[in-house]
């Protein structure tokens, strides 16, 4: 069958206190309430000692000393903004205050053990009188209930004549389960009661109509690997989570400002088309946060805002399931998982949640290095109306806190808009080491094109695009338009499907290792191989995967117009024949012409292709574009346009990722002569169709032809025709 011989698309994818005396530890104890830490000195007054004291007089006992209030506002000061400093950090306080750093240390652990008493007491406090007030109120009822008189005849009430008194009671009840839900969970955090774990909060996850934000099956189970380094990254431990919940209300404060505030701490680049960090501003103005930036790592820092159609309500929920971020994004975001959810948020929205999360951030290029980050995740609604969702890296929790990347305070304010449209403000900051990229991608990444702000936004901007456009009804019945609302949806969550998959293969993620075939140039081609059982979405068997990244002097716009075109098809797909393409229906996608869904037919003289259509979703933004397709079957498509379940159609995506070479002129990136382009490619083919085949040095050499020379194709193609 077909799917065997064309290549059918791209894939994959307490603190220890210090062992003194008793009677220096009970002094220790003593001061605790006024938190001030003793060291213990001898005595310094040339008193007798040794053989010279007089036996008959008593010793005199050892003297401690107190903090000057100097050093206590100094250090009560520093630990609102960290409260466990590490050793290089508590030796630099100790010098500024004229302190032992053992008597910072002892400082700073009895401070945070009196925060936590204080802490647990109120809570207590709190959780005594609800839940006397519950138990009074259950009390209550219940007398009301076996007191209960029928209203006619003064004898019991049965069950069927207590209307008014039943609804009461099953709404009281209603309320009651709520407000012992909300305090089991403020309990949980502090006293070590089993947490919600993240499943649970999927029933709020909105429904859209067309599946688009729905979690994907089959993708998870395989793309992640058991042992990779993600998965390794167990959840926070009882002791952390306060903690976590301080940093995590602190990185809020600090995102808003930074949403907010202007110069000095943000500088208009030369064009005013964009700001910078000033770095030193941010220092003054932040100087605690998640400490000093480890020796190694870049500074990267961006801030975007843009208007989306989508409501408020709606971008929240997408940010706070991991499924539906991970899909909106899955251009960026190769991998995600939450490890745990310490709060779900009040009031049946996610004001108030808490989640434990780990991501890989990639760029479509197996040159790039992905970007692995272990955070917190807090959603808040302010006072003012507007929503923020902020990230902050968790690293320092972890046994072994080397990091590549290090997420300081990032995220995003919501503020809605009328009609339906959010305003919406993006922070990136991040630390990292980037020493591995390879040079063509360099200056798209030390520009922040590839990670920074402006991608995200672009990406969320096209993507509520999209979903507007997969939920219209006045539609135009044009040429090739699909009218029909279940047609679309099928054809749409099907393409959905198609470009995740694709994405989430065609980076550096650590979940695949990708075999350099020959040499170690920038556009040598790589392969992985996985093996497929037991997916509806995929065919069985064994799929080999290439890509190969290279550098081309045209514009990127020129690029994807000429590789998205089925009338320039015949150029460089080699699997075509020479056929005619020709485009069967289409969807669009929004404001840009080439965002579109199209199904394709190519007339080959090759009758093993003659049930063969083609599937393609092109789409662009201003940060790059993708033109991305696979084979389908004609029966199989016939049943998702009139409304059959397109998760059962089997998909292999192959593909194009279009980036720019580096920023363009004006801060446009898709503008003619704005530079040359960075184009991944990649290929996807079903080599055996039995799972336990090995696979043959030739269908590895056939597969480094095939890429090669679509790649000489384009080249000659795009190059003669910008000439």
């Amino acid at each position: 069958m077909f799917q065997q011989n064309m290549f059918e698309s791209h894939h994959h994818i307490l603190d220890m206190i210090p062992k003194s005396s008793e009677n220096e530890l009970g002094s220790n104890i003593r001061d605790l309430e006024d938190f001030e830490t003793k060291s213990c000195s001898d005595n310094m007054e040339g008193g007798p000692s040794g053989d010279d004291q007089d036996p008959n007089q008593r010793p005199k006992k050892k003297r401690y000393h107190r903090h000057t209030q100097l050093q206590i506002q100094e250090m009560e000061a520093f630990f609102k903004q960290c409260p466990h400093p590490d050793d290089k950090q508590r030796k630099e306080l100790s010098r500024e205050l004229g302190l032992e750093p053992l008597q910072v240390k002892f400082w700073f652990q009895n401070k945070r053990t009196q925060m936590k008493a204080q802490h647990e007491r109120h809570e207590n406090q709190q959780l005594r009188a609800d839940n006397e007030k519950l138990h009074a109120d259950n009390i209550r009822y219940k007398e009301a209930l076996n007191n209960a008189t029928c209203p006619n005849c003064g004898g019991p009430a049965a069950i069927g004549e207590m209307s008014f008194d039943e609804q009461h009671l099953r709404i009281e009840n209603a309320r009651l389960r709520e407000e012992i839900d909300r305090i089991s969970q403020i309990a949980a955090k502090y006293v070590g009661k089993p947490m919600i774990t993240y499943p649970n909060i999927s029933s709020r996850s909105f429904d859209l109509g067309t599946g688009n934000f729905g979690p994907q099956p089959g993708l998870v189970g395989e793309i992640y690997g058991a042992g990779d380094l993600l998965r390794s990254i167990s959840g926070p431990s009882e002791t952390d989570k306060p903690m976590i919940i301080e940093l995590a209300v602190a990185a809020m404060e600090e995102l808003v400002r930074m949403a907010q505030v202007g110069e000095p701490l943000w500088i208009p680049n030369a064009d005013n088309s964009s700001v910078i960090l000033n770095d030193d501003e941010y220092v003054r103005t932040f100087p605690r946060g998640i400490g000093p930036k480890p020796l190694g790592l870049r500074s990267e820092a961006s801030r975007e805002t843009v208007v989306v159609i989508l409501n408020h309500v709606n971008l929240v929920e997408i940010l706070m399931d991991v499924n539906q971020w991970s899909t909106v994004f899955a251009g960026i975001v190769s991998r995600a998982m939450t490890l745990e959810v310490l709060s779900t948020g009040v009031a049946g929205n996610y004001n108030g949640a808490f989640q434990v999360m780990t991501a890989e951030f990639q760029v479509p290029s197996p040159l790039v290095p992905t970007r692995e980050s272990y955070f917190v995740r807090y959603c808040k609604h302010h006072a003012d109306g507007t929503w923020a969702v902020v990230d902050v890296s968790l690293d320092n929790l972890r046994s072994n806190p080397v990091s590549r990347c290090r997420r300081r305070p990032s995220g995003c304010l919501i503020q809605e808009l009328p009609n339906g449209y959010s305003k919406v403000t993006w922070i990136e900051h991040v630390e990292v080491d980037d020493r591995d990229v390879h040079d063509l991608y360099k200056p798209i990444v030390n520009s922040g094109i590839a990670f920074g702000a402006k991608r995200w936004v672009a990406a969320l901007d096209r993507q509520c695009e999209r979903l507007a456009s997969a939920m219209a009804t006045n539609i135009s019945a044009d040429v090739g338009v699909i009218t029909n609302q279940e047609g679309r949806k099928g054809m749409l969550k099907l393409a959905e499907r198609m470009v995740i998959s694709f994405c989430s293969g065609v980076g550096a993620s650590t979940a695949h290792t990708w075999t350099t075939l020959s040499g170690s140039g920038a556009d040598d081609v790589r392969v992985m191989t996985r093996k497929s059982v037991d997916d509806p979405g995929r065919p069985p068997g064994i799929v080999l995967s290439a890509a190969t990244s290279f550098w081309i002097r045209v514009p990127p716009k020129r690029v994807f117009d000429f590789l998205r075109n089925e009338n320039s098809r015949s150029e460089w797909d080699i699997l075509s024949n020479g056929g005619l393409v020709q485009e069967m229906a289409h969807i669009a996608n929004g404001r840009e012409q080439g965002n579109c869904v199209s199904l394709l037919r190519v007339n080959s003289g090759n009758s093993s292709q003659s049930n063969m259509l083609i599937l393609q979703e092109s789409c662009t933004d201003s940060t790059g574009s993708y033109v991305i397709y696979a084979p389908v079957d004609v029966v199989a498509m016939n049943m998702v346009l009139n409304g059959g379940d397109p998760d059962y159609v089997a998909l292999l995506p192959s593909g194009f990722a279009i980036l720019p070479d580096g920023p363009g002129l004006g801060g446009g990136i898709l503008d003619v002569g704005s530079g040359g382009s960075l184009i991944t490619v990649a290929f996807q083919i079903l080599v055996d169709s039995a799972p336990t085949a090995k696979l043959s040095l030739g269908s590895v050499a056939t597969v480094n032809s095939l890429i090669k020379c679509t790649v000489e194709r384009i080249k000659a193609a795009v190059t003669c025709e910008t000439a």
